[in-house]
C-alpha cells in the first residue's frame, strides 16, 4: 500500500478520462449533435415521433445514465468479489476510448444512412461511450482502498481530480487551437472528438495499464448467491439499514441524488443551450469550458499542497 508508482498511474486514469467528459460531453458533442439535427431536412423520428434536435442529446445522455443505475450493482460485486477489478476497467477504458474516436465517421449525409442516420448514430456511440466511462470508474474507484492507507487516500483522491481537471483541460486547449485554426469547422469538431478518444486510450495505456496491480478478490460470495443477486441484495440491505437506523443520512443522500442531477444536466446541456438559444460562438464556449476546468484544477489540489505553497514552514499533512 502506498507504492508511488501505482498510486501515479491511478491518479493518471483521471488525466486520460476527463479528456471525455470535458471535450466530449460538456464541450462539443451537444452542440455538434445539434448542428447536424437541424440540419436534417426531414424530422427526426423515433418510433413515429417526431424528436427536437435540442433533446436528442440530454436524452442519450439520460438513457446512458439510465443504463448506468441497471449495470453498476453488478460492477461494483465483480469488484469486490473477483479478481477482475483490473481488466473490467481496461476493458471499459479501452471499448470507452474507441467508441470515442469512432464519433471522427459521424457527419451530415452520410452514405446509405444520410444525415438522420448521423444524429443516430452520433448518440448510439454517445450512450456507449459514457455507459463504458461509468462502469470503468467503478473499478478505478474501487482501487483507492487497495492503493492508499486509510489517512492518505483524501490526498491521493484529491489528486486524482486535480489530474483529471488539468488533463481535460490541456486537451480542450489543444482543440480549442484547432478550431480557431481550420476553416472548416465540422472537420476541426470531428477531430477534436476523436482526439478525446486517442487521449483516454494512449495514457490509459501507458499509465494505468503498466503500473495498477491485479488483485485477488477482496469477499468471498456468500453460498449460492450469484453476483448479480447478491449485489441486489446488497443495495436493499442498504437502503433498510440507512432507513431503519440513519435516517438523516438517507435524506442527505436522496437530497444529493436530487441537486447533483441538476447540476449535471446544467452541465450536459449548457453548451448546446448557449449555441443554440444564445448564439455564443464555439470558441468562446470551448474558452468558457476551459476556464472552469483549471480553475476546478486549483480547488482540487489537496490541502497540503497549498499549505506547503503558501506557508512554506508548516509542516505537509494529509487531509
Amino acid at each position: 500500500m502506498n507504492d508511488k508508482r501505482e498510486i501515479f498511474g491511478w491518479t493518471m486514469y483521471d488525466w486520460a478520462n476527463s479528456a471525455f467528459s470535458t471535450t466530449v460531453v460538456t464541450a462539443l458533442l451537444g452542440p455538434y449533435i445539434l448542428a447536424l439535427a437541424e440540419s436534417s431536412s426531414t424530422p427526426l423520428m423515433i418510433f413515429g415521433f417526431p424528436i427536437q434536435p435540442a433533446a436528442i442529446f440530454p436524452a442519450a445522455t439520460s438513457l446512458s445514465v439510465l443504463l448506468q443505475v441497471f449495470f453498476l450493482p453488478l460492477l461494483g460485486t465483480i469488484a469486490d468479489y473477483t479478481n477482475l477489478k483490473k481488466r473490467m476497467m481496461m476493458t471499459f477504458a479501452y471499448i470507452g476510448a474507441i467508441t470515442t474516436i469512432l464519433l471522427f465517421t459521424v457527419q451530415a449525409d452520410m452514405p446509405l444512412i444520410g444525415t438522420n442516420g448521423a444524429v443516430l448514430l452520433a448518440s448510439l456511440l454517445a450512450i456507449i461511450a459514457n455507459l463504458c466511462f461509468g462502469a470503468a470508474i467503478v473499478f478505478y474507484n474501487a482501487f483507492l482502498p487497495d492503493i492508499a492507507s486509510p489517512d492518505q487516500r483524501d490526498a491521493v483522491s484529491s489528486r486524482g481530480f486535480a489530474f483529471g481537471y488539468l488533463g481535460g483541460g490541456l486537451l480542450l486547449l489543444a482543440n480549442l487551437g484547432l478550431l480557431n485554426f481550420m476553416e472548416d469547422t465540422g472537420l476541426a469538431v470531428r477531430i477534436s472528438l476523436a482526439s478525446a478518444g486517442i487521449w483516454w486510450l494512449a495514457f490509459t495505456y501507458l499509465f494505468p495499464q503498466r503500473r495498477l496491480k491485479a488483485r485477488d478478490a477482496a469477499r468471498q460470495l456468500p453460498e449460492g448467491s450469484t453476483l448479480f443477486s447478491h449485489g441486489i441484495r446488497q443495495i436493499a440491505h442498504t437502503l433498510r439499514d440507512l432507513r431503519q437506523k440513519y435516517p438523516a443520512t438517507l435524506h442527505y443522500l436522496i437530497a444529493y441524488l436530487i441537486y447533483n442531477d441538476g447540476i449535471q444536466t446544467v452541465i450536459i446541456v449548457s453548451t448546446a443551450f448557449a449555441a443554440d438559444e444564445l448564439g455564443v460562438e464555439t470558441t468562446s464556449l470551448l474558452l468558457l469550458v476551459l476556464i472552469i476546468q483549471f480553475v476546478a484544477f486549483l480547488g482540487r489540489l489537496p490541502l497540503a499542497f497549498w499549505r506547503s505553497a503558501l506557508v512554506p514552514s508548516a509542516p505537509l499533512c494529509s487531509v
